[in-house]
């Protein structure tokens, strides 16, 4: 079963588009990362799946059931969200933040229990919020989400602001929720939090959707630069002039956009040029150099 679905969604103001025919696809029980630059759309669609915004077209599908004015209320008590910042009266000590919210949803004591327990925040429900850290809040804020028990949780940016640690901590929390059958989206710039966290992963830039799958598959899609180390570099290079897009980087003939036809094209050239060939290989890819191709040039 999917959880999410968008159809043709998109948002604009005025003359500006923000999100453009998004067709979104989330499986239950993964970690969905939603990647993209800042101001790629990434809270916008997240509101719009929150029915905090209204889209200007398309629609949203979220369990099976179209999110409607009619069905909004029923929709939402399935869902948790943390969207911008984390919630929670500073005045207040983190329990009495939970008791608001246990009132609010007439959820049981056993529900507020189970969400502190979850983000193991037990110790620190005795102290004001205003004397939480920033990654104690975003917990908090994750606690007050979890405890009406959705099946659905919406994350934005939720690392933002926090040390290592504390990124650390709540990519550890996001998989354990994952573990338990709660369905996570989560949004993030930061692509080693998601890489290391998300099952699936949709890539946003400029309102597009310019890839949706798994981790496999992106890199799959994507096509490495072929490097090549010969006896005398130039003469290689020279060999291939206005052939292909070639160029010395560090005395490694560097190849972009080949296939592996290409590839072998290009081998039987430099052969053919008497250029004795060292090493033949693919460069290595990281998910931000993926991410960046991408993003820049909007295609996948």
């Amino acid at each position: 079963m999917d959880i999410v679905t968008t159809h043709r969604l998109g948002k604009t103001y005025g003359s500006h588009c923000v999100v453009d025919d998004l067709e979104l696809l989330i499986p239950a029980g993964c970690v969905y990362g939603f990647l993209g630059p800042n101001g790629s759309g990434k809270s916008t669609t997240m509101k719009m799946l929150l029915s905090l915004v209204q889209p200007s077209s398309g629609e949203v599908e979220v369990l099976g059931r179209p999110m409607t004015r009619r069905t909004r209320r029923e929709l939402l008590t399935q869902i948790g969200s943390l969207i911008e910042a984390p919630p929670g009266y500073g005045h207040l000590t983190g329990g009495e933040n939970m008791r608001i919210v246990q009132r609010s949803l007439g959820l049981e004591d056993g529900q507020v229990q189970s969400a502190v327990d979850i983000v193991r925040m037990g110790e620190q429900m005795n102290k004001r919020v205003r004397d939480y850290s920033l990654g104690m809040k975003q917990r908090l804020g994750i606690a007050m989400a979890l405890a009406r028990e959705p099946r659905l949780l919406i994350l934005d940016e939720p690392t933002n602001g926090l040390d290592p640690a504390g990124i650390e901590e709540i990519r550890g929390l996001v998989r354990t929720l994952a573990d338990r059958g709660v369905t996570v989206m989560v949004s993030s710039h930061l692509l080693g939090e998601i890489d290391r966290t998300a099952d699936r992963l949709g890539i946003l830039s400029a309102g597009r959707m310019v890839f949706q799958g798994t981790r496999a598959e992106l890199f799959s899609a994507s096509t490495p630069d072929v490097l090549i180390r010969t006896a005398d570099q130039e003469a290689a290079l020279h060999a291939l002039s206005g052939r292909v897009p070639a160029h010395l980087d560090d005395d490694i003939l560097r190849i972009s956009g080949m296939d592996e036809d290409d590839t072998a094209d290009i081998v039987r050239t430099l052969v053919g040029a008497n250029c004795a060939i060292y090493d033949v290989r693919r460069d290595e890819q990281s998910l931000e150099d993926v991410f960046m191709d991408i993003t820049a040039g909007g295609r996948l």
